[in-house]
């Protein structure tokens, strides 16, 4: 029993079943104790695939994503994912190998100084120096990775830890998790008290109600106030498509309504979302009339872009829980008949503004082709990359949970797209898994169709081929005055012969009469199979807010038009001083 034998049963003991890697000098003790082991290893064919397959994986299932690789350039090509999993709040554990402790600081051969490396993108990071460390550091490495608001937590083990005799530990005893405290009395209080007193409230969805296992508190709580919700990139599917308040995604390319109706509000009600740059466009005229109440797990992000009028710590499920038990004249308000005016008009503006399919034509036109896919599939867990076509898939897909929705928001990573489906499909191998990418992206790492050839699965791919580096393209055209740099994408591999090389199944279309027939027979294929779609290079992605504008100032298809209003009911604004939190008496029993 050396380190890298205890590692393995301890990764067992922590619920680990799969995980994804690349072996390597450093790191083989532990790929020989992996042997015969009944750990399910996924061989990637680059490192970054197995940080992001990890990642797709664990934002698949809320469980936590294991990756592997050896030092040096193999812990470097982790990186990325490691970052998109920082940034998007992913629970993952890395273990990467490093030279031996004697060795280390003296320039040995791939020696990275992977601590400090990683410790800006981690939650925390390990570099044990002893196998009697080994204990503590897991059961920390996972009981971080999954505690409060989650986050990739690295242990970098040198090859002599790994060798070392570890008979004498104990076996693995996993860490508890800590229940996140719910919110203060006082705290609900002053929530429901401007939740009271609102005229024209809109709630603010984001990724945390999905990272929070949230979603079924949420969606009560959006049913027992009857309030217009819109949603972020992350929190798409925390309402159902159809529910009839939800309003869609907002920000820079939102839907208007959505856009319009937060601001216009005056009470913004805040449940898991970070105020992104790319959700409020010029923050100094987001919501420019509302009054806030946050609800968030971390209190780093309350207040961090916006102060709060009414900031709530805690854990979203309890706050969410609590503030339901309070009567329905606190949770539907002061001013019925003018919030009841507020949603009919922001319901008739979401019917006014909603997408149109019938596009003129011969060619493919991807929304009315990504919106008829998601009918025909709409229990699929769908990996986006990103760009135009992941715009395209966040406003036209019909998603009905936000766990089937992986993309990389925060960081924005070309090539997450076919790794993160293959972890999907690991963790869920009866679930339909969908990439949708785009010609830029998928040539980022291409080479994982080995893995998923290998491995059977029955992921379908969506390539959305504009031949250039499409939203880049759209950017210079609109703001760079048609100066098109290094975005043509024309000298671009035969993807079908490509994919064939792999084993995969193919087809091609690039006439839109052709797209039903294409689309029954990529979900009739049993197994994985590539669909290449040709599409026009100067499509774009709209509506779009410009740099340094507001959100109600959208562009529609004429670069030189901004869209005007729709027009929502003018309300007065509650006065401040009418906002006392205890004049109320709310049975916020636990």
């Amino acid at each position: 029993m050396n380190g890298a034998r205890w590692l393995v049963q301890a990764l067992l003991a922590e619920g680990v079943d799969t995980l994804f890697g690349y072996p390597g000098g450093a790191i083989m003790p532990f790929y020989d104790a992996l042997h015969g082991s009944s750990l399910k290893h996924v061989l990637v064919r680059h490192e970054q695939g197995a940080a992001f397959a990890a990642n797709g994986y664990a934002r698949a299932s809320g469980h936590v994503g294991v990756c592997v690789a050896t030092s040096g350039p193999g812990a470097s090509n982790l990186v990325t994912g490691i970052a998109d999993a920082m940034l998007d709040s992913v629970p993952m554990v890395c273990i990467t190998g490093q030279v031996g402790t004697p060795l280390m600081g003296t320039d040995a051969f791939q020696e990275l100084d992977v601590f400090g490396m990683t410790m800006p993108i981690v939650k925390h990071n390990f570099l044990p120096r002893s196998v009697d460390d080994l204990p503590d550091i897991v059961a920390e490495a996972f009981r971080l990775a999954r505690e409060g608001r989650p986050g990739p937590v690295l242990i970098d083990l040198p090859k002599d830890v790994q060798n070392a005799d570890a008979s004498h530990l104990p076996a693995h005893a996993p860490a508890k998790v800590d229940a996140t405290p719910g919110a203060s009395d006082a705290a609900l209080h002053a929530a429901l008290a401007q939740l009271a007193l609102a005229q024209k409230p809109v709630i603010y969805a984001g990724g945390g109600i999905a990272l929070g296992d949230a979603v079924d508190a949420f969606r009560a709580f959006v049913d027992a106030t009857q309030i217009p919700t819109v949603s972020t990139l992350k929190a798409l599917g925390a309402l159902p498509h159809a529910h009839p308040l939800n309003m869609g995604m907002l920000g820079m390319h939102g839907n208007r309504a959505a856009n319009l109706a937060v601001h216009e509000c005056d009470l913004l009600f805040v449940v898991g979302a970070r105020f992104d740059d790319r959700a409020t466009g010029k923050l100094a005229e987001f919501a420019p009339n509302a009054r806030v109440v946050h609800l968030d797990i971390d209190a780093c992000e309350i207040g961090k872009l916006r102060i709060a009028d009414a900031p709530v710590e805690g854990d979203l499920t309890i706050s969410l829980q609590r503030m339901l038990a309070a009567s329905a004249a606190h949770l539907h308000g002061r001013h019925g008949v003018a919030r009841h005016a507020w949603r009919d008009a922001c319901l008739h503006a979401k019917q006014i503004a909603a997408p149109r399919y019938d596009a003129p034509g011969d060619s493919v036109y991807a929304p009315s082709l990504l919106r008829r896919l998601s009918e025909l599939a709409p229990a699929a867990i769908v990996s986006c990359d990103v760009g135009q076509h992941q715009m395209w898939v966040a406003q036209h897909w019909r998603f009905d949970h936000p766990r089937n929705h992986l993309t990389s928001g925060a960081l924005g990573a070309m090539g997450f797209g076919l790794p993160a489906a293959i972890g999907a499909q690991m963790v869920k191998p009866d679930a339909q898994v969908i990439c949708v990418s785009g010609d830029g992206s998928f040539l980022m790492n291409v080479q994982e169709l080995a893995t998923v050839a290998r491995y059977r699965l029955p992921v379908k791919i969506v390539l959305l081929d504009n031949q250039a580096l499409g939203m880049v393209r759209q950017w210079q055209e609109l703001f760079f005055e048609r100066r098109y740099s290094e975005i043509d994408l024309s000298d671009n591999p035969d993807f079908c012969a490509l994919a064939l090389a792999f084993g995969l199944q193919t087809m091609k279309v690039d006439r839109a009469d052709d797209v039903e027939a294409a689309l029954q027979a990529l979900m009739a294929a049993p197994g994985p199979m590539l669909l290449h779609v040709a599409i026009d290079q100067t499509a774009n992605v709209w509506p779009l807010v410009p740099p340094n504008r507001n959100n109600s100032e959208m562009l529609d298809a004429d670069e030189a038009t901004t869209l005007e209003r729709i027009a929502l009911p003018t309300m007065p604004q509650v006065p401040a001083s009418t906002t006392q939190t205890s004049a109320l008496s709310l049975p916020l029993s636990s």
